[in-house]
């Protein structure tokens, strides 16, 4: 029984013994002779048992006070067994998690340590697994620098001395399978530094499930036994993802679309929200829905851009094969999902990243690098390879595990420039003494490039605010690899044109032609996202100047201009209907306002919009090229109109847009016009069943053979008091 010595076992009672398996489980002690051996601080005694549970193999001595146990075993071979444990008099037979071997492959170990693993999410984590014929759950965490780690949960007290992890070296992963751990139960990770000091408890990074915020831990999850039923998908995706197809997004936060106020204010769940924001989308003839970030998020307020579990969709509203089943139905219907992604920073609570191991290991030490000040979180280190793999694999995870079609990337300017939202002195420039941040776009490049590879017809979109050149430009052409990027240069300088007095607008005309000058450099997206009805800015329709009337008719012209201005369309969700006041998440939208005709209106016109928009390749095939577009009065600022064509390819559809941005009517007024023919109206924002004062044309204008606008033909039409119409030739 001398065989261990005692300040081994006293490492084991003590949890700072750094290589577990070479002491607990059954080894060789002599020829024909073996050592169980087991640590049980809650056993009142312990015996080993043959395999099959008729034989008593030995009866174990308890050599520390701490509960350490030893039975010597004769035996010709290595054998299987069970340990019979006795707590508080109830005997129970139990396997034995220090007899099992390692549950990850070479393979695995060598690429994470690459920093190549793209499917890193099918061995990290809490994997259910079957191991020697036993059904448990395979626990693996990477800590390189811990000096213990031990899986906790409801299945051992949350006592970090009941399972303390092998090592890997040198990957630094932290593993052991625990049999009979099922589906659902709880689990943290105990860690301790390298001199013994107990970290708080953290939950899994990869964890694909998470309790219910405030709650902190993670849970066991199958999220291998969904069935699908969007196989037609794969074949309809490329419609919705290319940017000669029409894009046209709502966005959605799912705690405040729409909730229960009869009991007490809910959120709606997945399958809920499937029942009724689909069909919603798809009256409002969007074709896509983007959802602000659905990993899982400690705090309300965040609205989920300081993530803790990035790989769990948030409990918030149900489990992840609730969300899988919204994913699918979105696509039964011909949705396209887009999430939002936050590889950007991460947030300082305690259970989640930040100095994970007693290290900084997911940031960057220096706080200069690894800080952000605008939001208080930290920064990855983009260098780390394990790190920039954990980021790579998580994009990859949810285009594969949730279908998702494409990411919108938060923040992508703060992660581009070192010095951003800094003062000098308060960032560390790059290798070459420069502001860029080359780590972060070597890495931004990489995931782009893979996921591009492995789903080439899903969306990469960047947030992004500078005139970084060739946001969505391929890598391999000196670009950051995204698909499209927000413009938001054209939804600052809109915005700031449509808030002003008519009076005053002839004297800002070019902030709503200004973007034209760069409107086909980048695959743009025009959002009006929720940043714009936040922290005090009011809604969409509370900047619109003059009086009730003024607002929702300078709202509707506005939102014709949107459509019509070259670049896919987002919409965030309210702004649809007009909402007035500034979005709240803790309050549902004011679906009540739709009672009200003006409001209603403006549901219907962004209805018609999009309907529009659909159905005319001049709106969207070439978004992204001059050919696209061609300006027919830019310069009329003393009566704020603009006028400007859509062309498809080949020029098979023209389309004229024709906006007054005054309350004046204006009647008579020529614009040249391509070729001659009848004219007729598409859509007018004044229309009375938008809400309008129904001025217009009678539907239609013919052309007249006067030059006009460096054209040979014209037409004379009457402007709408602040409205837009859109008019196709008929030859």
């Amino acid at each position: 029984m001398g065989r261990i010595a005692p300040e081994v076992i006293q490492s084991v009672v003590d949890s700072h013994c750094d290589d577990i398996f070479s002491i607990l489980g059954c080894h060789t002690v002599a020829q024909n002779q073996y050592e169980v051996r087991a640590y049980l601080p809650y056993a009142d005694a312990v015996e080993v048992f043959s395999y099959d549970e008729a034989t008593l193999l030995a009866k174990m001595e308890c050599v520390h006070e701490g509960g350490f146990y030893i039975g010597l075993i004769a035996s010709d071979t290595r054998f299987k067994y069970k340990l019979n444990v006795c707590i508080e008099g109830r005997w129970q037979l139990q396997e034995d998690a220090y007899r099992f071997g390692s549950g990850i492959g070479e393979q695995d170990l060598y690429l994470f340590g690459e920093g190549t693993h793209e499917n890193a999410y099918q061995f990290m984590g809490a994997q259910l697994k079957t191991n020697d014929g036993v059904c448990g759950t395979q626990f693996s965490v990477w800590a390189p620098n811990a000096g213990r780690v031990s899986v906790i949960g409801d299945f051992n007290r949350w006592d970090g001395r009941c399972h303390m992890m092998r090592k890997h070296n040198p990957s630094g992963i932290w593993e052991i399978f625990v049999p009979n751990v099922t589906d659902g139960a709880l689990y943290k990770y105990e860690l301790k530094t390298q001199d013994g000091k107990l970290l708080p408890h953290k939950a899994d990074p990869y964890g694909f499930f998470a309790q219910q915020p405030p709650e902190q831990a993670s849970r066991v999850y199958n999220n291998c036994e969904y069935e699908w039923g969007d196989a037609h998908w794969k074949e309809r995706q490329q419609i919705f993802t290319k940017r000669d197809k029409p894009v046209s997004i709502y966005e959605v936060h799912l705690g405040s679309w729409r909730r229960v106020y009869k009991e007490q204010n809910r959120y709606l769940n997945y399958r809920e929200l499937a029942a009724e924001l689909i069909p919603y989308v798809k009256e409002m003839g969007f074709t896509h829905l983007q959802l602000m970030p659905i990993s899982e998020f400690p705090f309300d307020g965040s609205w989920g851009y300081q993530p803790i579990g990035l790989f769990a969709p948030t409990s918030r509203y149900g489990t992840p094969d609730d969300f899988k089943f919204f994913v699918d139905e979105c696509h039964r219907a011909d949705v396209a999902v887009l999430i939002d992604w936050v590889p950007g920073h991460f947030p300082t609570d305690q259970h989640g990243l930040g100095c994970f191991d007693g290290t900084p290991l997911y940031e960057h030490a220096d706080a200069r690098q690894g800080f952000h000040p605008d939001w208080n979180t930290f920064i990855y280190n983009y260098g780390r390879k394990e790190v920039a793999n954990y980021l790579m694999a998580n994009a990859l995870f949810w285009l594969d595990v949730f279908h998702i079609d494409g990411l919108r990337v938060d923040a992508v300017a703060s992660m581009l420039y070192l010095d951003y939202s800094r003062n000098d002195g308060e960032w560390v420039p790059n290798a070459y003494g420069g502001r860029e941040n080359l780590e972060a776009i070597d890495f931004l490049r990489h995931v782009n490039e893979r996921v591009y590879k492995n789903y080439p017809n899903c969306m990469m979109v960047a947030e992004e605010s500078t005139a970084w050149p060739g946001v969505s430009k391929p890598t391999n052409f000196g670009g950051l690899g995204f698909g499209y990027k927000w413009n938001m240069g054209w939804m600052n300088d809109s915005l700031d044109y449509i808030a002003k007095e008519p009076v005053h607008r002839q004297f800002h005309h070019h902030g709503m032609t200004f973007s034209l000058y760069y409107a086909f450099s980048e695959n743009f997206i025009l959002p009006l996202s929720h940043d714009e009805v936040v922290h005090g800015k009011g809604s969409i329709l509370g900047r619109m100047p003059g009086d009730t009337w003024q607002k929702f008719a300078n709202l509707r012209a506005y939102y014709a201009f949107m459509w019509a201005h070259p670049g896919k369309k987002l919409l965030f969700m309210g702004c649809e209907f007009g909402q007035g006041p500034e979005w709240d998440h803790d309050q549902s939208l004011r679906w009540d306002q739709l009672e009200i005709p003006e409001h209603a209106g403006v549901k219907w016109l962004i209805r018609d919009l999009n309907k529009l928009y659909c159905a005319s390749p001049a709106l969207y095939e070439l978004d992204a090229e001059e050919a696209g577009f061609e300006w027919v009065e830019a310069d009329d600022r003393h009566n704020s109109i603009f006028a400007f064509y859509r062309i498809s390819k080949n020029s098979h559809e023209k389309l004229l847009f024709v906006c007054n941005f005054t309350p004046m009517v204006r009647e008579g007024y020529r614009v040249g016009v391509r070729e001659p023919g009848v004219y007729k109206e598409l859509l007018n924002t004044d229309s009375e069943i938008y809400g309008g004062s129904n001025v217009g044309n009678a539907g239609e204008v013919s052309s007249e053979p006067v030059p006009w606008h460096h054209r040979d033909h014209s037409i004379q039409i009457t402007l709408p008091p602040l409205a837009a119409v859109i008019l196709t030739c008929n030859e």
